[in-house]
């Protein structure tokens, strides 16, 4: 196959998603070969933060409030991977 840029034409369109797939299948039978450590979490004393007073400019805090898709007065409501 040539390899430099050229328009595909429909004749080549199944020959590339042939080769594209079997690179694809020689890729994930190496990855299920492999042998990597199981990860572990960071230990810590002390697993949470404490609270503090924190400010934050008016034109920022007017702009985030205003990006916020859920909101209760002066909070931000929000899950886990919910706001993307």
């Amino acid at each position: 196959m040539d390899f430099l840029w050229h328009k595909v034409e429909e004749k080549e369109k199944p020959e590339i998603k042939k080769e594209a797939k079997q690179i694809m299948n020689k890729f994930a039978a190496k990855l299920e070969t492999l042998k990597l450590p199981e990860a572990e979490g960071v230990r810590r004393q002390q697993q949470t933060r404490k609270e503090t007073k924190a400010s934050c400019k008016k034109e920022f805090r007017k702009s985030f409030f205003e990006n916020v898709p859920n909101k209760e007065g002066n909070w931000v409501k929000a899950e886990k991977g919910g706001w993307k």
